[in-house]
């Protein structure tokens, strides 16, 4: 008999705050980021999306290409430590509403998994802290010699990479898609809530909501979730249409 799933993004879907931002600024502690590299590169991105005039995806992707850069000179240990750091600090920085789902379907038996872009050393430490049952991050491989990363990467921040992994899993975990959940907040994850009889937004940003309102499947089953505050809301796809 097929088992039912829960499919979890983590940055911006169960954490509040982007992890591989936590682990950039650790980086930068342990010596391994010159500063000077956020100052200059990443910081100016930082300030237009804080101020809502940039795209956080490009403050995303400038943290993404000087940590990518930066791991082909390092170690595996510091990388698995640091990560292990920010999980233990930042971990818990959580959406009520996500922590609750989670919890939900541990209680229901369901097969809980964290699908995210972030590094895998990240996700599999978030993915222990919450008791999940398997997981997939990105993959910075390792050099033959295991000292060093080579600078190969598997993405897992696109949808076409999310994709695959759900259709892996389910075949891994012998799993009914039609009956399963996914959470997703950005484009990215837009492949992901399509492959699941029950999708849901999590404080979704313009682009997924562009996509929602273009794809026929997701108009009618997403259901759309913002947190603010102590609060959570459902809102209805409809109500979208005057964003």
């Amino acid at each position: 008999m097929k088992k039912s799933a829960a499919f979890f993004d983590i940055d911006g879907t169960i954490s509040r705050e982007g992890l591989i931002s936590e682990m950039f600024r650790k980086m930068i502690k342990y010596e391994l980021i010159d500063d000077s590299k956020w100052y200059h590169e990443v910081e100016p991105a930082f300030i237009q999306w804080n101020k809502r005039l940039g795209d956080y995806d490009l403050y995303l992707q400038k943290m993404v290409d000087i940590y990518s850069e930066t791991v082909k000179f390092t170690n595996p240990f510091h990388i698995s430590y640091i990560a292990k750091k920010v999980i233990e600090q930042k971990g818990e920085r959580v959406y009520t509403y996500s922590r609750e789902r989670i919890k939900w379907h541990k209680d229901q038996g369901h097969v809980v998994i964290a699908i995210s872009g972030s590094p895998v050393e990240l996700v599999r430490e978030m993915s222990k802290m919450y008791g999940m049952d398997d997981y997939k991050g990105t993959v910075y491989e390792i050099d033959s010699n295991g000292a060093t990363y080579s600078g190969e990467i598997i993405p897992m921040w696109d949808s076409r990479s999310k994709e695959n992994a759900v259709l892996e899993m389910a075949e891994k975990h012998r799993l009914d898609l039609l009956s399963s959940y996914a959470y997703g907040d950005t484009a990215g994850d837009f492949s992901m809530l399509k492959l699941v009889g029950n999708p849901y937004a999590i404080n979704p940003t313009r682009e997924l909501v562009a996509h929602i309102l273009q794809d026929e499947y997701l108009k009618e089953a997403v259901k759309i979730i913002v947190e603010r505050k102590d609060v959570t809301y459902q809102l209805s796809v409809d109500s979208l249409n005057c964003i």
